[in-house]
C-alpha cells in the first residue's frame, strides 16, 4: 500500500501550495456534489458517481475561505515574530476569523474588536457566502474569543474545525506537540467539544508529518496511535480513525458500510476518517507504467491518485465538501503540486488568493519565497 511520492522530494515551498490548492480542488468538487451542480457530471458517469474525470466545477465553499483566513491568522503572527515582536498567535487567527465573519453579511457585537483590513480581504471570491458552518458563523458572533477552559459552542463538534486546519501542519521547524497545541486551541475559537479540537489537531499532526517527508501509510498509523492517547478523547476518534485504517487495508467497501463505519463527514471525526479512508483506499492500479504515466501518457500517478481519492472522498454521501477538501489537502501535503490535475487547476476559482495566501506563508517560514 505504501506510495513513494515519486524520484524527487517535493520542496517544502510546493507542498505548501499542493495542500492548499488540493485542498479547495477537493472543496469545489465536493461542494458541487452537495448543492447538486453537478448533475451533468453524474448523467455522464452513468449513475457511477463522480469519476474524477473531465473538466470540474470550479466553486469552492466556506471550507476554503476559512483555510485560507487560518492561513492569514498564522501569517500576521508569524511577521510579528519575525520583526521580534512576539504575538498572540490565537488572538491573530480570531482577529483573521472575525474579517471573515463580516464577508459573510454578520456582525460581531460591539464588544469584540474591530480587525484592521488585509491583503486577503480584497478578493471577491472569499466574499462570498458558501452555506458556512452555522457552529463557526455562531461561535465568532458572540463577539467572545472562545478557548478550552472558556468555550462557547461548548457541545458543537462538527466539521467546521477539522477543514480549516491543514495550515498548522504546513509550519516548519515546530515540535508536533506545538502543532497540535495551536490547532486544537484554534479550534476552541467557535467549537467547545473536545472532540472537535482533538480531531482538528490530529489532522494537522498528519499534515505536519506528511510535509516532513513521511510516507503516507505510516503517517496515517502514527497519527490513529496518537489519538488514543488523548486524555478525554471522546472514543469515537480513534474508533473512527482505526476503521478508517481497517476498511482501506481491506479493499472493496460498500457505501452502506463506509458510512456505518466512518459516519457521514457531519461531525469532525467522521469527516477525517472518511478523507483518510480515500486516501488510503485509492493507491493506483494496473495500467501504470514505470515511468509513472498510464499507458496513454496522460495523467501521473500522484495525479491519478489525487483524482480517484478525491472522488471517492465527495461520493461517500455524506458532508461531500468537507471530505473532498480534507482528502486535497492531505495528498497534495504528500505529493506537493505536482498531483494536482491541470484540467481541474483550470477551472479552480481564484487561484491567485489561493497561490497568493500560500506564497506569504512560504515567505514567512521558509527562505524559498
Amino acid at each position: 500500500m505504501s506510495i513513494e511520492p515519486g524520484p524527487s522530494v517535493p520542496a517544502l515551498k510546493s507542498r505548501i501550495h499542493g495542500c492548499l490548492l488540493g485542498g479547495a480542488l477537493g472543496d469545489s468538487l465536493g461542494y458541487a456534489v452537495g448543492t447538486g451542480s453537478v448533475e451533468e457530471i453524474r448523467r455522464r458517469s452513468v449513475g457511477r458517481g463522480i469519476t474524477g474525470s473531465g473538466p470540474m466545477p470550479g466553486t469552492f465553499s466556506d471550507e476554503t475561505q476559512l483555510t485560507l483566513y487560518t492561513v492569514d491568522g498564522l501569517v500576521e503572527a508569524l511577521e510579528w515574530a519575525n520583526s521580534g515582536v512576539g504575538a498572540d498567535v490565537n488572538a491573530c487567527l480570531w482577529l483573521a476569523y472575525l474579517r471573515w465573519l463580516g464577508t459573510q453579511g454578520e456582525a460581531a457585537p460591539a464588544s469584540a474588536p474591530t480587525p484592521q483590513p488585509r491583503w486577503i480581504d480584497g478578493h471577491a471570491a472569499l466574499r462570498q457566502r458558501r452555506n458556512p458552518s452555522a457552529t463557526c458563523i455562531s461561535g465568532l458572533a458572540t463577539g467572545e474569543m472562545g478557548t478550552s477552559v472558556r468555550p462557547v459552542n461548548p457541545e458543537s463538534k462538527d466539521w467546521g474545525t477539522v477543514v480549516r486546519s491543514a495550515p498548522f501542519g504546513l509550519i516548519p521547524h515546530i515540535t508536533p506537540d506545538a502543532v497540535y497545541k495551536l490547532s486544537a486551541d484554534a479550534a476552541s475559537l467557535t467549537h467547545g467539544h473536545p472532540a472537535a479540537r482533538q480531531a482538528s489537531g490530529i489532522f494537522s499532526l498528519l499534515v505536519h508529518r506528511l510535509v516532513s517527508g513521511e510516507a503516507l501509510p505510516e503517517a496515517a498509523s502514527a497519527v490513529t496511535a496518537h489519538a488514543h492517547t488523548l486524555g478525554g478523547v471522546a472514543h469515537e476518534l480513534p474508533e473512527r480513525l482505526e476503521a478508517a485504517l481497517s476498511l482501506a487495508a481491506r479493499g472493496v467497501t460498500t457505501k452502506e458500510e463506509l458510512i456505518e463505519a466512518l459516519g457521514d463527514g457531519r461531525t469532525a471525526e467522521d469527516a477525517l476518517a472518511v478523507a483518510l479512508y480515500a486516501v488510503l483506499a485509492t493507491v493506483p492500479g494496473t495500467g501504470t507504467d514505470d515511468d509513472g504515466t498510464d499507458d496513454d501518457g496522460t495523467d501521473t500517478l500522484p495525479v491519478r491518485h489525487f483524482r480517484e481519492a478525491v472522488s471517492l472522498a465527495v461520493n461517500h454521501g455524506g458532508q461531500s465538501d468537507a471530505t473532498g477538501s480534507l482528502a486535497g489537502n492531505i495528498l497534495g501535503a504528500y505529493y506537493g503540486e505536482e498531483c494536482l490535475p491541470a484540467d481541474w487547476l483550470e477551472s479552480l476559482e481564484a487561484p491567485e488568493a489561493i497561490r497568493g495566501m500560500a506564497g506569504l506563508l512560504v515567505g514567512v517560514t521558509t527562505a524559498e519565497g
